[in-house]
């Protein structure tokens, strides 16, 4: 079986990025729970599984400049850095694995955690269990989680992988009692072919 690393390597070399089935042009959704955060231009924002996510535009051209975008994808981060040019100087590139960090678990802790279509590709217990050990590692108290992922009634599989669906609820079993949801919607979302996926998404502060 293919690598995770290499699936989404051969994914961002092979599909330009206005046309990955996850692509938003301006991502209002997420925008909408980040001015709920009540953040600072020098909060440090961490987008997870960012690839080549216009919200790390869009948080650089608000003024913000302590932000960390990851991927397990080389190429991925590099379209995303050219792409922003000369304001690439105010995030912090990692190339790592969420389920298992060489990089990420040695990071101060951060004020926002942002995922958008990343948790639901974990499967596993044990990668799940991973991805959220690493979240409370790193969110400060009274820190703010993003997470966006596939509905109970979304889709089944993406990028020709399976997924693992959810409510607002088996996301707050997931963070425990520290952390308290603050609000949640459901998103319907159409992709550049076309086919609606509908999210959920959910924002939760650390108490």
């Amino acid at each position: 079986m293919k690598s995770r690393k290499k699936h989404w390597e051969d994914v961002y070399h092979s599909t330009p990025t206005d046309q990955l089935g996850w692509f938003e042009s301006h991502p209002e959704p997420t925008i909408e729970l980040l001015k709920q955060c009540s953040l600072t231009s020098e909060s440090r924002i961490l987008t997870v599984g960012s690839g080549t996510s216009t919200f790390v535009d869009y948080l650089l051209d608000e003024g913000f400049r302590n932000l960390i975008a990851t991927d397990i994808s080389a190429p991925a981060l590099e379209q995303l850095k050219a792409r922003v040019g000369e304001l690439q100087q105010y995030v912090d590139w990692l190339v790592d694995d969420l389920t298992n960090p060489t990089f990420l678990n040695q990071l101060e802790p951060i004020d926002l955690w942002h995922d958008r279509a990343v948790l639901h590709f974990f499967t596993e217990e044990q990668d799940q269990q991973s991805y959220f050990n690493l979240l409370k590692q790193l969110v400060k108290p009274n820190g703010f989680v993003h997470i966006a992922v596939f509905s109970l009634e979304g889709a089944q599989q993406c990028s020709g992988l399976p997924v693992k669906n959810y409510s607002a609820e088996m996301l707050q079993e997931k963070l425990g009692g520290e952390f308290r949801l603050i609000q949640r919607f459901q998103h319907l979302y159409t992709t550049p072919g076309g086919n609606p996926r509908d999210y959920i998404y959910t924002l939760f502060q650390r108490t």
